[in-house]
């Protein structure tokens, strides 16, 4: 027997007002020679990402007609953000930039060219689920920090004539070596490094 109880109160008690989904915020900085945009501009302008997933690989051995299964290797999926396009394209030029500073469009060739957060291209990316507070600021329940990250996806933007009401967006790929769990408050702010 389930020690929670089925009723409403129970569960509310429980779920309290839950997690939301839209209460997040995201934490980039740029390589050295990438004009980043004005402070805190990406963060505002990154309407949606994700919180990291976590992939065990699995061996399948098999075994006198059955399949004994073993822990494989850890795998990073790619992790994509959606940002809004502002009127001076300073996010996504600085995507954009980043990109080419690793490698250029025409000579294949790159001032970053090597997998350094201090020298090179890649650069660690936070990212927080918020909670909503009454006394001021949303309160930081969990921060995930995506170690070594840097963009391989600057997705188009469509340009249609019956695109009416809408504000151009687009998505960044971005590769990371491995996440760990920095920070937070209250019983989700465990850390995993």
């Amino acid at each position: 027997m389930s020690s929670y109880s089925s009723s409403i109160s129970g569960f509310l008690g429980k779920v309290n007002q839950g997690v939301k989904p839209n209460l997040f915020e995201v934490e980039f900085a740029f390589p050295t020679g990438i004009t980043a945009p004005t402070a805190g501009l990406t963060s505002f302008m990154c309407k949606a990402g994700a919180l990291p997933a976590s992939n065990l690989g699995v061996i399948e051995v098999p075994f006198r007609g059955r399949t004994v299964k073993i822990a494989g290797d850890r795998t990073f999926d790619t992790w994509t953000a959606t940002f809004i396009n502002d009127p001076e394209f300073k996010v996504r030029q600085a995507m954009e930039q980043w990109m080419w500073s690793m490698n250029r469009h025409e000579g294949n060739t790159g001032d970053l060219y090597t997998p350094s957060s201090t020298t090179g291209y890649t650069r660690d990316l936070l990212v927080r689920q918020l909670e909503r507070d009454t006394s001021g600021p949303n309160t930081i329940i969990r921060t995930y920090k995506l170690v070594g990250a840097f963009p391989t996806n600057v997705s188009q933007i469509d340009l249609a004539y019956d695109s009416n009401d809408q504000i151009e967006d687009f998505t960044v790929e971005f590769q990371y070596q491995y996440w760990t769990i920095e920070s937070g408050t209250g019983t989700a702010a465990g850390t995993i490094s």
